[in-house]
């Protein structure tokens, strides 16, 4: 936890040391009180005093009353101030974490328990900072000052505080023991719910399709009976901590009262009224001292959480990033080129190669494509490319330069990308062709345009009320599987990049669409190297080159009609999709 209070900036230690300096103040007014009550207690029972001093020592009360009332104010506002900016800062650097992961931290971290370390997590933090800062500093101030101010004037008044105290300390350390470990599995269970709940809702068509409303709703059920007994075993741990308290107070109290009574019955006449005054502050400073442990559960209740929530956090925080950029950024003799030179790759803590000893070369303009069966490793070739993963073994070179030299925002700038699931994102058509940053300059309206139409989406766009200001909902789920594919691609065409990446990026389209698509991309892509990755054989009959993967390694490269006579796996998907004689006049 100590390492995330790092990240607080200089102004906020000086909110904290203030914050320290009022509950210390506050503290110092509160054990001030019984002083004053003892005094008028001694100036009641005096003959000789006057309404005037009684009068004075009552003000005195008040003021330190007021004073702490106020101390307590500030330090409220402050405390909520500085954990509002603390909690603000935690998620900022846990989003920018997150948005710099790898394909293979985003594996290692679930979309669900991420959400989770960025809003509870964080929130246990925030609490912690809000109510434990002010805790943290003023119980034991308070209970060591207020013990330091009753020890040595009565022996045995002072032992029955010595034992009130030692049960305050024993059931808090119970306490802690018993919730601790169950805070953290609280916090896997929450990530549980999220994952449940996040996943009904993203397949709620599927659910309703195959009528399995209630295998999901028993699956929530368990996670959620978990979470709930897990909670209840803390709270009822907890809910011993009020009885035990209360009788401590009440039974400390009366033990004041009933020993005063007695030691002030055997006592002569003038020790009487030292005797009762000092039965009156033992009992003032003896309900702070257990007032003190109160405040001790309260930061127990918090703190083992937050620590949970904490390492929860830093968990993110310290993850090593597999993925790190380059620092080339200067322009290249080529433009684009692709390399690869032996390129084998295996994803981290597997023990098979995806992809072995993978070579071939992509001129500018020229078309390359991959097709293979499922699980041959199309995909994480191409994704290569734009570094989502790093090789294991092998190179690759864009524009002659090693990929792994670039900066990747100059990398990423080079390529338009269309991945195999489009993504939309909540706002407008325009917003969404027009989405990310090109290192160039946006692209007008003129262009958005033009690349809509090249995209073969001008049609149904043009059908919309709004035209590109349309609205489209967070994960496109107001338009079709066919309109977010060419809208996707829509969005990689107006970035007007060096390479494009179409990964199985047509298969939501109509043969018709698809054609006249490649026709019109062709033409308007000519001086950009296209890499291409399809399960039909039709989308990539005109590809300069066309590699074939199985079970990861290359088994053929050439034109269609070179592979079609020579490679006996690509001649087979071939035939399963078109006859021999359209094939052969392709």
């Amino acid at each position: 936890m100590l390492k995330l209070f790092r990240n607080l900036e200089k102004k906020d230690f000086f909110i904290i040391l203030l914050v320290i300096t009022l509950v210390i103040f506050s503290v110092y007014l509160d054990l001030k009180l019984p002083e004053y009550m003892s005094e008028i207690t001694m100036l009641v029972q005096t003959s000789t005093s006057t309404m005037k001093e009684i009068l004075i020592a009552g003000g005195y009360m008040m003021l330190c009353a007021i004073g702490s009332f106020l101390c307590v104010v500030i330090t409220g506002f402050f405390t909520s101030l500085l954990s509002a900016r603390f909690s603000r800062s935690i998620r900022k650097k846990v989003f920018e974490k997150v948005e710099n992961f790898g394909f293979s931290e985003m594996k290692k971290f679930k979309t669900s328990s991420l959400i989770t370390r960025t809003t509870n997590d964080v929130t246990q933090i925030e609490m912690l900072l809000a109510i434990g800062l002010q805790f943290i500093v003023k119980s034991p101030i308070m209970a060591i000052w207020a013990l330091m101010k009753i020890i040595g004037k009565s022996n045995e008044l002072s032992m029955i505080t010595g034992i009130g105290v030692i049960i305050m300390v024993i059931t808090n350390l119970y306490i802690i023991k018993k919730v601790s470990p169950r805070f953290e599995k609280m916090q896997k269970l929450t990530d549980q719910m999220n994952d449940v709940t996040r996943e009904n809702i993203t397949g709620i068509r599927v659910i309703r399709a195959f009528n399995a409303e209630k295998y999901q709703e028993k699956r929530f059920e368990e996670v959620n009976e978990d979470l709930t007994s897990t909670q209840l075993s803390n709270f009822k741990t907890f809910a011993i901590m009020d009885p035990i308290m209360t009788s401590v107070m009440h039974f400390q109290s009366l033990g004041i009262y009933f020993v005063g009574a007695y030691l002030i019955m055997n006592a002569g006449m003038m020790e009487k009224m030292t005797l009762f005054s000092n039965m009156v502050v033992f009992s003032s400073y003896g309900l702070q001292v257990i007032m003190s442990f109160l405040m001790l559960t309260m930061i127990f209740m918090i703190l083992p959480r937050a620590q949970v929530s904490a390492n929860r956090i830093g968990e993110v925080l310290e993850e090593e990033i597999t993925v790190t950029s380059g620092t080339f950024q200067g322009k290249t003799n080529e433009k684009g080129t692709i390399r690869f030179e032996h390129v084998s790759f295996k994803y981290p803590d597997a023990d098979e190669y995806v992809l072995q000893d993978i070579s071939f070369e992509v001129k500018q303009g020229e078309t390359v494509a991959f097709i293979g069966s499922t699980g041959s490793g199309k995909s994480t070739l191409i994704n290569l490319i734009p570094r989502f993963y790093d090789v294991t073994e092998g190179n690759i070179y864009v524009d002659g330069v090693d990929v792994k030299e670039y900066d990747l925002s100059t990398l990423h700038n080079k390529i338009g990308y269309v991945p195999q699931r489009a993504v939309m994102f909540t706002g407008s058509i325009q917003e969404n062709v027009s989405y990310g940053d090109n290192g160039k300059k946006k692209p007008t309206k003129e262009e958005i345009q033009k690349a809509i139409e090249v995209a073969q989406a001008k049609e149904f766009v043009e059908k919309t009320e709004d035209k590109l200001d349309s609205h489209i909902a967070r994960g496109g789920t107001n338009i079709s599987g066919g309109q977010k594919q060419r809208l996707a691609i829509a969005r990689a065409i107006a970035r007007d990049p060096e390479i494009y990446i179409f990964d199985d990026s047509f298969s939501a389209l109509d043969y018709q669409t698809d054609a006249k698509l490649r026709q019109e991309l062709k033409k308007h892509t000519k001086e950009a190297t296209n890499v291409i990755v399809a399960q039909r054989i039709g989308t990539i009959l005109q590809a300069d080159k066309i590699i074939v993967l199985e079970k990861g390694t290359c088994v053929g490269q050439g034109t269609h009609q070179e592979l079609f006579k020579d490679c006996e796996i690509y001649r087979e998907i071939a035939l399963s999709q078109l006859s021999e004689e359209e094939l052969k006049h392709a």
